[in-house]
């Protein structure tokens, strides 16, 4: 969640607190992590009720609060990202400055990592891998170095303003510099981080605000959001070899996922959101409207899921009340769909 969306979500809480959520299902228990779904649940800014659904493939039967049972406190404020690395989950919680770190067959703890520099959080946003190390941006403007196996913070490298998402790419990590909490300064630049040598390479200037990073088919796709007015959004291709901006597209991306060697983007169209299919080889839109997506009230992430060929759409429904996830198949068919937590924001599908 950038900068903007923290302050939709508090004027949310302020205008809608009384709004009730709709009630969650009876809890089950969950021994095994199989046959589902964990769902992040990111919660309102400040309002420490970030949580983790766990959804019960077939039935579709859910529990909001997988995290709480199997710990016994709440996950805090503001559940940011979710990977899944080897034999563990990694959660991080943003405002509360926390790295969760989890089993990844019975979802039992294994440790709590502190991001918190004296008594302020550093506030950890995204979560990416590279051998035996994890990478944490910071909004504090660096970039944490955990070892996956002592699970300890061994370094911070210092990268740009409140560094965002990040992502790796070969033998390199890119991470997009937003600089979301210096508007309107805000940072226009990737940093290049040697996962070797573990320092930051170059930077690379793509444009104002830049957020959303994937790699398809060896290039690197820039989610470039500007400042929500005067400079719009556009889309950077980067050869990530040699660091070059290879093209710009002039559509306003607000979500970028990757689907096989494709991407799925949803854009804005003159204010109404569409979800298209951009063909990567062909460097163009193979369906710049793969599906209809308007009875979605607030689109707020999409996952691709190749295992079993579904799209995931998450519905954060105006931010205040239960989010929901509606499953397509490839070709746009709605097949099911489920209610969960606040502001749903991450995906793991366990066979």
């Amino acid at each position: 969640m950038h900068f903007i969306k923290y302050t939709i979500l508090l004027v949310a809480v302020l205008l809608f607190s009384c709004k009730k959520a709709k009630p969650g299902d009876p809890e089950i228990p969950v021994d095994k992590l199989e046959n589902g779904f964990l769902i992040l649940n990111e919660g309102l800014f400040q309002m420490n009720n970030s949580g983790i659904s766990w959804v019960s493939n077939p039935d579709l039967s859910v529990s909001n609060s997988f995290f709480e049972t199997k710990t016994g406190r709440k996950l805090g404020d503001t559940g940011n990202d979710m990977k899944r690395y080897g034999n563990k989950i990694y959660i991080v919680v943003n405002v509360s400055g926390t790295l969760e770190v989890l089993d990844a067959v019975t979802g039992n703890p294994i440790k709590q990592i502190s991001f918190v520099n004296g008594s302020q959080s550093k506030q950890p946003r995204s979560i990416a891998f590279f051998g035996s190390k994890a990478f944490v941006s910071c909004f504090d403007g660096y970039v944490d170095v955990i070892d996956t196996a002592l699970l300890t913070i061994e370094k911070r490298i210092p990268v740009g303003l409140n560094p965002d998402q990040l992502i790796a790419s070969d033998t390199r990590i890119f991470v997009s510099n937003s600089g979301g909490l210096n508007a309107p300064l805000m940072d226009s630049t990737l940093s290049v981080i040697d996962p070797i040598a573990l320092s930051e390479e170059t930077r690379i200037t793509v444009g104002k605000n830049p957020g959303q990073l994937k790699v398809v088919n060896g290039s690197l796709f820039v989610q470039v959001r500007g400042n929500y007015g005067s400079v719009p959004a556009v889309m950077k291709k980067i050869n990530p070899l040699t660091y070059q901006i290879i093209d710009s597209y002039s559509f306003q991306p607000v979500i970028l996922e990757k689907m096989n060697s494709n991407l799925l983007i949803a854009y804005d169209d003159n204010g109404t959101i569409r979800l298209g299919l951009f063909d990567v080889a062909a460097n163009t839109w193979s369906n710049p409207n793969l599906f209809d997506v308007s009875n979605i009230e607030t689109l707020y992430s999409i996952h691709y899921e190749s295992k079993n060929d579904r799209i995931y759409l998450f519905d954060a429904h105006g931010y205040t009340v239960s989010g929901e996830i509606l499953e397509y198949n490839a070709s746009g068919n709605k097949l099911r769909e489920f209610t969960v937590g606040l502001n749903p924001c991450a995906l793991l599908f366990f066979e």
